[in-house]
């Protein structure tokens, strides 16, 4: 065996309905040059939701590696495969500093709800990164995940929201946990490189709100949102507003940004007397958006700008693996059938075991953004 699979995590996917069967057959391929893994990362459809409990212990029990987190999701990826409507388990596995990682229980109402042992581990060390999953029902997240973010001294946060096709939205962290977020930290000892795709393109300038209440925007660089709105949108959408549904998204500018991202929210309701366009999100005077059409052209290219970004990042080393989410919004939607999502991210990032799962919403640094892709590489 080369130094390079021994360097790299171990990886598994399995669409058997049994959830014994695919664990076991995940198993075989992670344990290849795993004898040391310590961590691991599961991710299932909803039909293996009802047994995810008991899918964890036996993973323990069976794999030797006490630390699990995961979550399950709608569609499920792993390398270049992405798996919807059928069962479906990815697991990835690695060997990490003992003292270079903590499992995070759930938290869910303040950030500052961490437990003592792990407040106390934030504070002697530094470069903090979390992989983390949320349940999308909790309301505080929008307050969390800043919170949560200066909790661990500005630490940047990767991960995304679980998505069902039930009621039930579980997460895994060591057990099984849901109602808040959870996941796990790293230290500086784990190198990990990360970037964000974007799923939509800008059709206009950025423009200001200048009377808002609430979620609804009144009027953009003092003239009717509605009029700035068809301006910017052009045709045939402003001529046919009954088409803008699922194409046409507003985007908030991230304050403290030097790459222009943006966060999309989306346009709920337009009240055409009053010429008002209510959104997905409350705002407040002053703040930039910018109109946006998901474009699934400029969502392939921006992938691979992404990917080949981060690839370049972590330079001449080889990446050991990674996790990606995905928003629900993309993958067959936006990429079209067979995979196309990761088969871009496989053909531009090469043979690295990753995988990860679509979700309801992404988190990237201190933020909750939606229709994008966040990449993960430990390296």
């Amino acid at each position: 065996m080369s130094d390079q699979v021994q360097e790299q995590f171990g990886w598994g996917f399995s669409s058997v309905t049994d959830w014994h069967d695919a664990i076991d057959a995940c198993l075989e391929t992670t344990t290849l040059g795993q004898s040391e893994a310590n961590l691991g990362f599961v991710y299932v459809t909803s039909e293996h939701v009802p047994a995810l409990e008991a899918i964890v212990e036996y993973l323990k029990v069976h794999s030797g590696i006490d630390h699990w987190v995961g979550t399950s999701g709608i569609g499920i990826v792993a390398c270049d495969t992405e798996c919807y409507d059928s069962p479906g388990i990815a697991m990835l596995t690695g060997v990490f500093p003992t003292d270079g990682f903590r499992v995070l229980s759930t938290v869910v109402d303040a950030a500052s709800e961490c437990s003592k042992d792990v407040q106390t581990w934030c504070a002697n060390n530094f470069s903090t990164v979390g992989i983390v999953h949320a349940d999308p029902h909790n309301p505080h997240l929008q307050q969390l995940i800043p919170g949560l973010s200066d909790i661990l001294g500005g630490g940047f946060l990767l991960g995304g929201l679980t998505s069902t096709s039930g009621e039930e939205h579980q997460q895994v962290a060591d057990g099984l946990t849901n109602g808040g977020i959870s996941g796990v930290l790293f230290s500086e000892k784990v190198s990990i490189a990360s970037g964000l795709s974007q799923g939509c393109s800008p059709l206009g300038p950025n423009r200001t709100i200048t009377e808002c209440d609430r979620n609804l925007i009144v009027r953009i660089d003092d003239r009717p949102a509605l009029t700035v709105f068809k301006e910017d949108i052009g045709e045939p959408f402003s001529s046919n507003l009954n088409r803008v549904g699922g194409h046409i998204f507003v985007g908030l500018s991230v304050t403290g940004s030097d790459t222009g991202d943006y966060v999309v929210r989306n346009l709920i309701g337009i009240d055409v007397e009053q010429e008002v366009l209510a959104i997905g999100e409350h705002v407040s005077p002053g703040e930039v958006i910018v109109f946006c059409k998901r474009d699934a052209d400029t969502a392939r290219k921006d992938l691979i700008r992404m990917a080949k970004d981060v690839r370049r990042r972590v330079g001449n080393k080889t990446p050991k693996g990674g996790l990606y989410f995905s928003c629900l919004g993309r993958g067959r939607h936006t990429f079209g059938p067979n995979s196309g999502e990761m088969k871009i991210l496989s053909q531009e990032l090469g043979d690295v075991p990753l995988v990860g799962f679509f979700a309801n919403g992404e988190i990237s640094h201190n933020r909750l953004y939606g229709y994008t892709g966040v990449l993960s590489l430990f390296y």
